[in-house]
């Protein structure tokens, strides 16, 4: 419960992302979700954070930010795309 969910500029944080990635691996690795579930939660974060990169008027600290959970969550697309 430490965590703002919004930051000064009104956006979240990259954790956010990281953290919501990382849950729904945990949760495949666990089958505690469906895989098609999971699929579908992790190509609305990619396509979510492909567009919060794409924006011209975010902060190169808020963009980096964003590439890795970006980068993490395409690995994951290809993961699940891969099972079942």
């Amino acid at each position: 419960m430490g965590k703002e969910e919004l930051g000064p500029d009104g956006l979240p944080g990259h954790d956010y992302f990281l953290d919501a990635v990382n849950h729904i691996d945990q949760a495949v690795k666990s089958n505690a979700i469906a895989i098609g579930a999971a699929k579908g939660i992790v190509f609305s974060l990619v396509e979510t954070l492909g567009s919060m990169v794409g924006d011209p008027d975010l902060p190169n600290h808020l963009k980096s930010g964003y590439m890795g959970a970006l980068d993490l969550a395409a690995e994951l697309e290809a993961k699940l795309d891969k099972m079942k």
